[in-house]
């Protein structure tokens, strides 16, 4: 099959452009062959782009012969060009058709494709990953990539209107950013280094430059969990501010989420439609200590260990009992990393916070260490060596100033934005335990 030229040929017009009232205009459009209809003396072809979907309408009495014969050799998937006519008619849903006046065939789709473009079939999810850029081509994904576009600029504007600046910090390190085993180690010429699990460090030290600081990217994790909201490369919104404490992170943080809902919900109305309808939440958030979380859980029959972590069973529970967002504050000290400061009055309790929606931790944040030897003895009670911190604890000598932050895990405020229950159907190519291609 002979492919054609893109030539001269030039977008004139998306396919949500093509309106009745542009009736007889000549355009030109480009994208994939969606369906194809064959009624013997009338052949429809839906032609989809990113923006949506148009019907090609050909006569076999009225088209040419050209236009014939490149239609008989099409398949769905097929990328094409047509130029054509605009037709304004009754006969589509959306009143509206493309006459062709010629077709070039851009792209050639091998059959039987290993997944259904349209999603009209349905297939498990390894198989959607991996045919992945097909599976992306499926109208929701499109509507659900455009929702978290959207969401990506809302928080870049939010945390930039707020003063902050926007760095970015290194991927490849010398030592853990939170201690324990979860790290993935590299080849560094003749030293060991390892993947970034977080910017947390190099945040904190940037408060000194900057003040208020911010960064969206991703960052590694080598989780041994195998769960519908884990991964191994992930997409992080941090931010780090100085002379503050965590009640006013927490206000940031609440206005944030807020922020974001309401842009979506305003500025994604026809995404939305595939997926569910996103509620902008009042404001305040609610708030309750760790202490008041243990006691809630114990009244519906689960025991915690006072000063462990919570169980998913037992966040599962919470999400019944809290089905909005809130904050769970006041966080033992074992179960907070080194950073966290402890509390004045007990040092048994930390300044630090975790941000939930229903079940799912979306964030956690809180005031910093930033008395050095405070830090030094922090990092011994985990088990850590200080020595091997010792190009952050010396930044404390340079006058660091007190500050708080958080770290927002974006592709599980897309999971909440969207309805998805599956944090690898939010990510364009994830990384798990399982998986390294596509």
């Amino acid at each position: 099959m002979n492919i054609d030229s893109l030539g001269g040929w030039r977008r004139t017009h998306y396919t949500a452009e093509i309106k009745p009232e542009l009736d007889g205009k000549e355009v030109i459009v480009f994208g994939w062959v969606k369906e194809i209809r064959d009624l013997g003396a009338i052949r429809f072809l839906i032609l989809r782009d990113r923006e949506g979907n148009v019907q090609v309408t050909i006569s076999r009495k009225k088209a040419s012969k050209e236009v014939l014969e490149k239609s008989d050799a099409l398949q769905t998937q097929c990328s094409i060009g047509v130029k054509g006519v605009i037709n304004k008619t009754t006969m589509t849903p959306r009143g509206v058709e493309i006459i062709p006046n010629e077709i070039r065939l851009l792209g050639v789709s091998q059959h039987p494709l290993p997944l259904d473009p349209t999603g009209k079939t349905q297939a498990e999810i390894d198989v959607r990953l991996d045919a992945r850029v097909l599976d992306l081509s499926r109208e929701e994904n499109v509507a659900l990539f455009r929702i978290e576009h959207e969401t990506l600029a809302a928080a870049r504007r939010f945390l930039s209107e707020k003063g902050f600046i926007e760095v970015h910090t290194p991927r490849i390190i010398a030592t853990a950013t939170e201690g324990g085993a979860a790290l993935f180690p590299v080849d560094y010429f003749e030293r060991k280094a390892y993947l970034a699990q977080s910017p947390q460090l190099y945040k904190e030290q940037l408060t000194l430059s900057f003040e208020k600081v911010f960064e969206i990217g991703p960052f590694f994790r080598a989780e041994e969990s195998s769960t519908r909201r884990h991964l191994s490369e992930f997409i992080s919104i941090d931010m780090e501010q100085a002379f503050v404490n965590e009640e006013d992170v927490m206000r940031l943080l609440e206005e944030f989420m807020h922020y974001i809902c309401k842009v979506v919900k305003e500025k994604c109305k026809d995404e939305l439609v595939l997926k569910h309808q996103v509620e902008v939440p009042e404001l305040p958030f609610k708030r309750f200590t760790y202490d008041e979380i243990v006691k809630e859980l114990m009244k519906e029959g689960i025991k915690i260990q006072w000063g462990e972590d919570i169980p998913t069973p037992a966040y599962r529970t919470l999400g019944k009992l809290h089905p909005g967002f809130y904050f769970i504050t006041t966080w033992p000290t074992k179960a907070k990393p080194f950073y966290i400061k402890l509390r004045d009055e007990n040092p048994d309790l930390t300044e630090g916070f975790d941000f939930m929606w229903q079940w799912i931790e979306l964030a956690s944040g809180g005031t910093r260490v930033h008395d050095k030897e405070a830090l030094v003895q922090r990092l011994k009670a985990q088990g850590l060596d200080p020595a091997s911190f010792s190009y952050h604890l010396k930044v404390f000598d340079y006058g660091i100033p007190p500050h708080a932050g958080w770290a927002v895990g974006f592709d599980r405020v897309i999971m909440m934005l969207t309805g998805v229950k599956n944090i690898r159907e939010v990510v364009l190519f994830p990384r798990d335990r399982f998986r390294l291609t596509p």
